[in-house]
């Protein structure tokens, strides 16, 4: 007999519509699973079970009621996930992943949420990030770290990390994470997710605030492309999430559009970097393969792949760090408390409060223009394929050089070097933050695994990017290739 967790969350929903499961059953299953497994995982920072039973509890009375006399039950009716601990919940405490802040419930709902349980969903409690959802490891002082479901020596990437372990481990159906330099697609890749981040303004963007560089964008975290088309449904603002661009007259949905087979592709493959003139690194061997098995699969479902050599200003990184640092040193924090940020907030913070105002502006406006010219080259290709990582998922620790010694991160325990953190995360993922600079949809895919079958060894994928308005295009192109 096939187990909740075992269902796809397209499965479920239609179970849970059909009258086939209960929402309390989901819920109480999922608990479960999250009572068992996260204390090795460290997936959940705050699993908030009670009021998931409430909420459960009322979703079955609206299924009773709509039952009897009739009406549409909510896309996602009883549908349990866990929202990142980077966005508010309504009377649950928003940690940020720092020990610096003051734990006080949150007021009302952020967008994210707010949307998503108009949609019908029951949050099950917040997922494990990185301070300030900063960096690409999802790891901080408050709470044990995010581990890899499929070698807990390693992490689950970040800054989306708890959510993408969760997923990955059965915890929950599906998750939103979201994406201002990778954060969506990198822990999708380190735990062998289907990531997508959105183009900007097509999901409502939540948690960022402090954000000039408009680069964060909420996205789904899912085992399949129709999982994540169904998630995007319910996040894109309308009546039914229904694609603006879809053809005919009517709109389809995500979830229509992600059936249908790709037209032929023009496909663009580059191991490019904006970061390689400052950081210069090699691919490991995996993450080579990974690509060489995304062309070999691209190839064979029809597409044309060719060689993309794309120039990016060396000016890049300098400008990037500038507008990606810009919401720390602007975010409210007691003088007192400072000292119990880790070393790479702390520093970032401190550089950002000593640049200049005309300094943000001056790297704006490039950032702007390396838009432009990015697109500009891109648009020889209908997509671009890279990596989605450039090494294989880290081990716990590895970039902040801490020995983990207890169930978190004593703060004696952190390494001070906040520019070798940095550097070392640019090199684990050098083709994530351009896309968010762009504004373009991207979707990582899980097409390796280094032991040689799916679940062996540990995932690694591939990123395709498109250009603004392809989300349907790259969840067909995934599931074409059969995620």
């Amino acid at each position: 007999m096939t187990e909740i967790h075992e269902l796809s969350a397209v499965q479920l929903r239609e179970a849970l519509h059909a009258g086939e499961l209960s929402a309390r059953q989901a819920t109480d299953h999922f608990l479960g699973r999250i009572e068992t497994d996260n204390p090795r995982l460290g997936a959940f920072i705050t699993v908030t079970a009670d009021q998931a039973r409430k909420d459960a509890a009322a979703a079955d009375r609206i299924h009773a009621l709509r039952s009897r006399n009739g009406g549409a039950l909510a896309p996602l009716h009883g549908m349990p996930l866990a929202f990142k601990d980077l966005t508010d919940v309504a009377g649950v405490v928003t940690t940020h992943g720092s020990a610096a802040l003051e734990r006080k419930p949150a007021l009302t709902d952020g967008a994210l949420p707010a949307v998503l349980r108009t949609a019908g969903v029951i949050s099950l409690g917040k997922t494990q990030v990185p301070e300030f959802g900063l960096t690409a490891y999802s790891e901080n002082r408050i709470a044990p770290p995010s581990r890899n479901p499929y070698a807990l020596s390693r992490g689950s990437g970040g800054s989306s990390g708890g959510s993408a372990a969760a997923v990955a481990a059965g915890l929950v159906p599906f998750a939103p994470g979201s994406d201002g330099g990778g954060s969506v697609r990198i822990p999708a890749a380190a735990c062998g997710l289907v990531g997508l981040k959105p183009g900007r303004g097509l999901v409502p963007a939540g948690e960022s605030s402090g954000d000039p560089a408009q680069l964060v964008v909420a996205g789904p975290l899912a085992r399949t492309a129709d999982d994540a088309a169904l998630l995007l449904d319910a996040l894109v603002p309308g009546p039914d999430g229904h694609s603006p661009d879809a053809p005919g007259p009517a709109a389809a949905s995500y979830l229509e559009l992600a059936a249908r087979e790709p037209r032929r592709l023009r496909i663009g493959v580059s191991l490019d970097s904006p970061w390689q003139t400052i950081f210069p690194f090699t691919p490991d061997p995996e993450a080579l393969d990974a690509l060489a098995d995304g062309v070999a699969r691209l190839e064979s479902a029809g597409h044309e792949t060719s060689e993309a050599a794309i120039r990016y200003d060396n000016r890049y990184p300098d400008a990037f760090t500038t507008a990606w640092t810009a919401g720390v040193g602007s975010a409210r924090i007691a003088p007192q408390r400072e000292a119990l940020l880790t070393p790479l907030t702390r520093t970032f913070r401190r550089r950002a409060q000593q640049r200049s105002a005309s300094k943000l502006n001056e790297s704006l406006g490039f950032l702007r223009q390396f838009q432009r010219d990015t697109i500009a080259q891109y648009a020889g290709w209908d997509l671009i394929l890279t990596p989605a990582l450039a090494q294989t998922p880290r081990p716990v620790g590895w970039f902040t050089g801490a020995a983990h010694g207890g169930d978190y991160w004593p703060a004696a325990e952190w390494a001070g070097d906040a520019d070798g953190d940095y550097r070392k995360q640019c090199e684990y993922a050098p083709w994530s933050s351009m896309v968010n600079v762009c504004g373009l949809p991207a979707i990582s895919i899980p097409v390796h695994w280094t032991g040689g079958a799916p679940g062996c060894g540990l995932p690694m994928g591939i990123q395709l990017i498109g250009p603004m308005g392809s989300e349907a295009l790259l969840l067909q192109v995934a599931a074409q290739l059969g995620f």
